[in-house]
């Protein structure tokens, strides 16, 4: 589920910068490997195949569905898997799973080059509720902080549902600030926060 922060290099506007942008981001993509993600977990892209795995972790969290409705489902994960923002293509887009072994321990869904080619958004993340509060979510964003500064990403981007105490933690706690900006829908406020890294 994305939401609109920032229009950008989407056809209305032309010129030099965006044509850079969109040269790095290729760029970086060519350099990007996601089994550099984590030094602990083997991570490859979530294939429709593993949906139900996908399905089966996110039903394990329901405060997350609480704040952000609706419930989960494999139907909803389908179209997450495939969710852009503005100004992006498939290509810029990893939906990660995160594996002990064959066990799917956590899902995250980065976007490079959003809102500007140094930054990256990660869409969604979530842990297997039985490795909750045992530090693995914390070691999973600070690998993935390592590797990406490594690519020349200077700060990553995410939002949180406000009034999600259980999201507004783990993100301050892994040194995410608010950065002043939200995006409404009809069941909630985002809170837009980011890291520099």
């Amino acid at each position: 589920m994305y939401f609109p922060i920032l229009k950008l290099c989407t056809g209305q506007e032309t010129g030099y910068l965006c044509t850079r942008m969109a040269e790095f981001v290729k760029e970086l993509a060519m350099k990007l490997n996601i089994s550099n993600f984590s030094n602990q977990y083997k991570v490859r892209l979530i294939e429709d195949t593993d949906v139900p795995q996908v399905y089966m972790l996110c039903r394990r969290n329901p405060l997350y569905y609480q704040y952000c409705p609706p419930f989960v489902t494999e139907d909803s994960i389908r179209k997450d898997m495939a969710a852009l923002p503005p100004g992006k293509t498939a290509d810029d887009k990893y939906y990660a799973g995160y594996f002990d072994g064959q066990r799917l321990i956590a899902v995250m869904d980065i976007i490079m080059g959003f809102p500007d080619a140094d930054t990256s958004l990660i869409g969604f993340f979530m842990t297997d509720a039985s490795i909750q509060n045992k530090g693995v979510g914390s070691r999973i964003v600070t690998d993935l902080c390592t590797y990406l500064s490594q690519l020349g990403i200077s700060c990553i981007r995410l939002g949180w549902v406000k009034g999600n105490p259980q999201a507004e933690h783990f993100w301050h706690k892994n040194g995410f600030i608010e950065t002043g900006i939200s995006s409404k829908t009809n069941d909630y406020t985002i809170i837009v926060a980011q890291r520099g890294i």
